[in-house]
């Protein structure tokens, strides 16, 4: 743990390194040795502190920050400890600051919560000469497309200002059950987290004046129907000018047009039939995304092709179905 006491409590002022850092990101940097499960639970149970004040693990480092971390002890390295491996990623942009990655479906962004190590864990692995690689925004492990890393703290500080500013336009394609009717339509409810009986987090919708609500806004498009498929589908594009967790899902369910394969708030019954079908995951994939490049301004934008999960089960509907552009 570097030069941290094991056995007091340590108080931390971040520096230039560390501002702009995730509070969960510059701990697993901090605590070298200390499991990322334990890094969590001392998030979750209020022993980290940032200037006296409890924090979440996607908090935000300021330079200057007093961090309170406690007293933790690491593990002893065990022989044959499981380390990152390289790992092929197809590129869909790289430059000196940026790459951009077509994310693919089942791989997690980051190591946590049982899982052992994520997408940036093995890039560093297979780029062990970059100084500096971190994600600029994050996926769901079971969400695939265009998917973010900084290789310079000063782009991903410019990144995380422009998510922040509403200058990056990120759309996501999505199948759900039912007939949607609108060329277009803006979704604005508000969105507050919960835990259920099992300790599970959820989110859902919640009133505009409830004190942990949070403004949520999506904007859906129509691109394609199967009016004729059992059930219904509609494929929308989902257009995120706010970045909740879980929004475009919950929006959707509270809709009444739950996402095909969503296990947390989807259809259940109809998930299992899908599967069966061959569609064994969410049918949530981040297509697109547009942004001024970090340094030189210049505009960029990026698309990932839909896999061929999804564009499989596109094409079954389109053997089985009447078609509605």
């Amino acid at each position: 743990m570097n030069d941290l006491s094991k056995d007091a409590v340590n108080r931390l002022a971040v520096d230039e390194a560390g501002a702009g850092q995730r509070v969960d990101n510059f701990l697993v940097k901090v605590l070298k040795g200390v499991p990322k499960s334990h890094i969590y639970r001392i998030l979750r149970s209020g022993e980290v502190r940032v200037n006296r004040k409890r924090v979440g693990p996607d908090a935000r480092l300021a330079l200057g920050d007093e961090l309170r971390i406690p007293p933790i002890r690491t593990a002893e390295p065990a022989s044959g400890k499981a380390v990152a491996r390289p790992i092929k990623l197809s590129i869909l942009y790289e430059d000196d600051v940026l790459i951009a990655i077509d994310k693919p479906p089942g791989l997690a962004v980051h190591g946590g919560s049982g899982i052992a190590f994520g997408l940036i864990e093995q890039l560093r692995a297979t780029r062990p000469d970059a100084k500096f690689l971190e994600l600029v925004h994050r996926l769901d492990r079971d969400t695939s497309g265009v998917l973010l890393v900084a290789k310079k703290r000063a782009a991903l500080v410019a990144l995380h200002a422009a998510l922040r500013e509403g200058g990056v336009d990120k759309r996501y394609q999505v199948a759900v059950k039912g007939k949607w009717r609108d060329a277009k339509r803006t979704v604005d409810l508000p969105l507050t987290k919960f835990l259920t009986g099992d300790g599970e987090r959820r989110v859902r919708v919640e009133r505009p004046t409830h004190t942990d609500a949070q403004q949520a806004r999506t904007v859906f498009y129509k691109r394609r129907a199967w009016p004729g498929a059992e059930p219904p589908v509609s494929l929308l594009e989902a257009e995120l000018h706010t970045g909740r967790t879980h929004q475009i899902r919950v929006h959707l369910t509270h809709l009444g047009f739950p996402l095909a394969g969503d296990d947390k708030y989807g259809d259940f019954a109809w998930n299992k039939a899908l599967a069966k079908q061959g569609l064994k995951r969410m049918f949530l994939h981040a297509w697109q995304l547009k942004l001024a490049h970090p340094v030189d301004g210049r505009p960029l934008a990026f698309e990932a092709p839909l896999p061929k999960d999804l564009a499989a089960y596109l094409g079954r509907l389109d053997a089985a179905s009447e078609v509605d552009g």
